[in-house]
């Protein structure tokens, strides 16, 4: 019986967990940094402007941005910024998020100061 009165409340809770930013803070020898749930670090770029990316073609390519899934739903510094392909992407305080291709293993930070527009995203 208690089971089954706590069986929408675990339905509810997963749905909530599946659709939040897909993002965690990880030490590296930048510091705290944010990641993806895969580990890799993220980035933000100085060319984006608050809610809007500027990152698209070749730049996207090197820079692929953190994709929210369907029905994934902002919370908190976490918010969606629509990309111009209809798909929406993570970002943090308005800035969106991005991995750099070159970036091998979780923790690395290969990215940070490139061209001196990109910076790891902290947490």
């Amino acid at each position: 019986m208690k089971a089954l009165i706590l069986a929408p409340f675990a339905v509810l809770l997963s749905a909530g967990i599946a659709f939040a930013a897909p993002v965690k803070t990880m030490k590296t020898d930048k510091g705290e940094v944010l990641a993806g749930e895969n580990g890799m670090t993220l980035y933000t770029f100085k060319k984006d402007k608050h809610g809007e990316s500027a990152c698209y073609d070749m730049c996207a390519t090197n820079w692929p941005p953190l994709i929210a899934a369907s029905g994934a739903k902002a919370d908190g510094a976490y918010s969606l910024v629509p990309r111009k392909d209809g798909t929406k992407q993570w970002a943090k305080d308005g800035m969106p998020l991005y991995y750099w291709a070159k970036d091998m293993k979780a923790g690395d930070t290969t990215g940070d100061g490139v061209n001196g527009v990109w910076n790891v995203a902290k947490p």
